[in-house]
């Protein structure tokens, strides 16, 4: 059975649909239920005996310094996160994977899902009840998954961590290095350029209750996991179009980014009292 050699924590990315709250601040910093999310999934690693952890760092990456020294954890900077899909944080890491964790910083655990030691290669997976929008897996009587498709009804989808085992880290790794620097491989993600290798990289799906792995896409989905962010949302940002509309944070609801013609995020829409409203960051202009 592998032991565990490291961890990876991709933290690089924009997280354009967070506005306004990533537009201040890195989602892998935001407190959720009274631990910083990076810093949550951390101490569960180091507490499964997980010593050597690698953060790879993009957006605003001067704020992430403070881990270093409080943890005693690797930065490392991926310097095509504005340009490239997460791909390139597996790229920047390339020279140290083995048996190794490949995490996502903006995931929160409600229970510890790391060990020291680790069977077989897997995708952590909860299951939809319903239909969903997320990546949904088939897979073969062990385990191992055969197909992954966008979209899907009553299906496990990918949520959450994955173990690459040294053979996996190898096998992949050769595949992106011959295909990085092809025009089509820039806007992929590491999982879709998994899916196109499915049937050389093995990988087993491992399911988790729909209560243990936990994403939030929108500041909508943060409040209703941690309800203190109803009331106050932390986001100066917020706090100013509150003071400027005379109404409660509590009031503005449904926000949701935008970007502008050059794929850039520009701004975010919200409701407040019925009323829809276009705030743009650029401008820092308010308007219905």
């Amino acid at each position: 059975m592998p032991v565990v050699d490291n961890a990876v924590i991709m933290a690089a990315g924009t997280s354009s649909r967070f506005a306004p709250l990533s537009y201040e601040l890195p989602k892998a910093l935001i407190t959720v239920k009274g631990e910083v999310l990076i810093e949550r999934q951390i101490r569960q690693l180091k507490e499964a005996g997980v010593k050597e952890i690698y953060i790879v760092t993009g957006y605003k990456a001067e704020m992430f310094g403070y881990l270093k020294e409080k943890f005693g954890v690797h930065l490392v900077h991926n310097p095509d996160f504005l340009t490239r899909n997460n791909n390139a944080s597996i790229y920047a890491v390339k020279d140290i994977l083995r048996n190794s964790y490949i995490c996502s910083a903006d995931n929160y655990f409600a229970e510890n899902p790391f060990e020291k030691e680790v069977s077989d290669c897997y995708y952590a997976a909860v299951y939809a009840n319903g239909p969903t929008k997320e990546w949904c897996m088939d897979f073969s009587e062990d385990g191992t998954i055969t197909n992954v498709q966008i979209g899907g009804e009553n299906a496990w989808y990918m949520l959450g961590h994955t173990f690459w085992d040294q053979a996996f880290s190898k096998n992949f790794l050769e595949i992106l290095i011959r295909e990085y620097d092809l025009p089509e491989t820039k806007d992929l993600l590491w999982e879709s350029i998994y899916i196109n290798n499915i049937d050389r990289l093995k990988m087993k799906i491992r399911k988790y209750s729909g209560d243990t792995v936990f994403e939030f896409d929108t500041l909508d989905e943060l409040r209703e996991f941690d309800q203190t962010y109803i009331k106050d949302t932390r986001s100066e940002i917020i706090k100013g179009v509150a003071k400027e509309l005379s109404c409660k944070e509590e009031e503005i609801k449904e926000v949701t980014a935008y970007k502008d013609s050059t794929n850039e995020a520009a701004g975010f829409t919200f409701i407040c009292r019925g009323e829809k409203y276009k705030y743009s960051y650029k401008k820092k202009a308010l308007r219905r």
